[in-house]
């Protein structure tokens, strides 16, 4: 009987295939003139000031800048203006972020998805044109509205009620009451575009199950958009706490220092008394509290696995 013998073919040889990372730092190319550029206009100046704010550079009055280290620093630590303008930022970051604009703005959405289509272009055009004012002119705005001879205390005069000068009694509720009916703008189309998201099919379900509606809003709409409020609370946070013009034409800290936030702080050291070196200190110190809002806010909005 004839055997048949088989002959194993011999194997094709693949063509060997690119490694993964040849093709890497092409993928880089496009984005090489964006990153060069933030490198210059963004990384650059902040480099230079954290440079000055490790000397005791001065705008008049010195003929040489040297370095002094930490000194800068420890007498912003130690200074009881300061520390009054750190405990102001916090009250006006608290009164006109976390609870004004955030607040207003999730509940002028709400209230907008159950007005009618009137009701709704009239109350957006109204506040979106407060948030597309420049910051500057929405400060004397509100001056006037809040000045002793101004319209607040014009209609509470009309009223029979008794008026004050609101910028000289209570300069840091004036102002975070100017940055919420400025800023509840976005806040609003944050969370409206949030709500629009929300499939009606789980809100009716719960309607027919017997839900009320603040038991809807409560254990459907808040964890639906969660992140949105997370995203909404970092950004309103970050802009609350580089508000400048708006506390600067209304009450430019004063009286006193009552209305002196930050921002305000920092400029009156470095432009108003000539220290560069030690407002810069405080810039860079503000800009610390910026990045730990952010991160903490980061953390929050982290998913759970």
């Amino acid at each position: 009987m004839a055997t048949v013998t088989k002959v194993a073919a011999a194997p094709t040889e693949t063509p060997a295939r690119p490694g993964p990372r040849r093709g890497r730092p092409l993928r880089w190319l496009p984005l090489a003139p964006a990153t060069v550029m933030l490198l210059l206009f963004l990384g650059g100046p902040i480099a230079y000031c954290v440079y000055i704010a490790f000397t005791n550079m001065q705008l008049t009055g010195a003929s040489s800048t040297d370095f002094v280290g930490l000194d800068n620093f420890q007498r912003a630590f130690g200074d009881d203006d300061f520390r009054n303008a750190v405990v102001l930022t916090l009250v006006f970051t608290l009164l006109s972020s976390l609870v004004g604009q955030n607040t207003l703005g999730l509940a002028l959405a709400a209230l907008m998805q159950r007005a009618s289509r009137p009701v709704r272009t009239l109350t957006g055009a109204i506040v979106i044109a407060a948030w597309v004012v420049p910051e500057i002119v929405a400060g004397f705005l509100l001056y006037a509205f809040f000045r002793r001879e101004g319209t607040l205390n014009a209609l509470l005069d009309w009223l029979g009620l008794p008026s004050q000068n609101w910028l000289y009694t209570l300069p840091i509720l004036a102002v975070s009451f100017a940055n919420v009916w400025r800023g509840t703008a976005f806040s609003m189309l944050v969370y409206s575009a949030a709500l629009s998201e929300i499939p009606k099919e789980i809100t009716e379900a719960a309607e027919v199950d017997g839900a009320g509606g603040l038991s809807r809003f409560w254990h459907i709409t808040l964890p639906m958009i969660r992140r949105s409020i997370g995203t909404n609370l970092m950004l309103n946070t970050l802009q609350t706490l580089s508000v400048f013009g708006l506390i600067w034409a209304m009450t430019r800290g004063g009286p006193g220092n009552r209305s002196q936030t930050l921002p305000v702080f920092m400029y009156d050291q470095a432009f108003n008394k000539s220290l560069i070196g030690y407002g810069t200190a405080v810039a860079l110190l503000l800009l610390l509290v910026g990045a730990l809002f952010s991160v903490v806010y980061l953390r929050l909005m982290r998913e759970e696995v």
